[in-house]
């Protein structure tokens, strides 16, 4: 599962180190080799004169400080490396480099949209001993957006509901899912989103588990639950078919195994 690797350690401040790799992103992109998909090394960098300058700290992996930034939107790739989307990486590159660049994305676009204070318009800087941005002017402080959803697999018996996602790139049965609203629990935002989505009721939540996910900055949590009554009733804007699978029917197929919904289904199979 996509995550970020045992033995990572994250750091707020820049830190000297000999050995530094930088993640590069073009908006959502990562700078990679075309042919290996490998990370070009430090000096390679330097010697393209790629702005390294306001590089943001990430942390330290595998004996090497890392830090990412983000090229401005004109620039194209060196020569013989693509920018690549993550999604695209999916089971194309090592899992642990796959979980720092997830992290990596999400500090880089971070720094990118914050670079002037939404309050008054003034430049930001990096505040020192904590992972925000600073107001130069009116101190506004701007901490990394983080934005949570709950996740459900909802179960009757023997049976599963899935969902078909109508605004998801992939068209395929999964759990229901749904942004957290301001001032809202999860298991609030649960109640909610099932009744909203397919007109259900349900009881009996338990914590599956959670996982950050970088597209661009999610916190998946995902639990399970019992069905209580109602009759599936889909609102098309959300959900585009959602139906009961029990032991006869075909479990749908998984695409990939990095996600907590892959997790959630592949524990929770009838």
């Amino acid at each position: 599962m996509l995550q970020t690797p045992a033995g990572f350690l994250p750091l707020i401040q820049p830190a000297p180190a000999e050995n530094i790799q930088t993640l590069v992103f073009h908006k959502d992109r990562l700078l990679l080799r075309e042919e290996s998909l490998a990370l070009p090394p430090q000096a390679e960098l330097l010697a393209a004169g790629v702005e390294l300058a306001g590089a943001m700290p990430l942390g330290t992996w595998e004996g090497r400080y890392w830090q990412v930034a983000q090229a401005p939107h004109d620039t194209p790739p060196l020569e013989g490396h693509a920018y690549v989307g993550l999604r695209a990486l999916f089971g194309a590159v090592d899992d642990g480099l796959l979980g720092v660049a997830g992290r990596g994305y999400q500090i880089a676009e971070w720094a990118r949209t914050h670079r002037f204070c939404g309050a008054c318009g003034s430049p930001m800087l990096l505040a020192p001993g904590e992972r925000a941005m600073r107001c130069t002017s009116c101190s506004h402080l701007a901490y990394p957006r983080i934005s949570p959803a709950m996740m459900v697999l909802i179960r009757k018996g023997r049976q599963r509901l899935l969902a078909a996602h109508a605004n998801s790139p992939y068209k395929r049965y999964t759990a229901l899912a749904g942004f957290l609203e301001a001032g809202e629990s999860v298991e609030e935002a649960v109640h909610r989103e099932v009744f909203e989505e397919v007109g259900l009721r349900v009881h009996n939540l338990k914590y599956f588990g959670s996982q950050s996910w970088p597209f661009p900055h999610s916190l998946m949590i995902a639990f399970t639950a019992e069905y209580l009554d109602g009759e599936i009733v889909t609102d098309p804007s959300e959900i585009s078919d959602a139906r009961w699978f029990g032991p006869e029917d075909e479990w749908p197929a998984l695409t990939h195994t990095v996600s907590i919904a892959s997790e959630l289904l592949a524990a929770n199979r009838p």
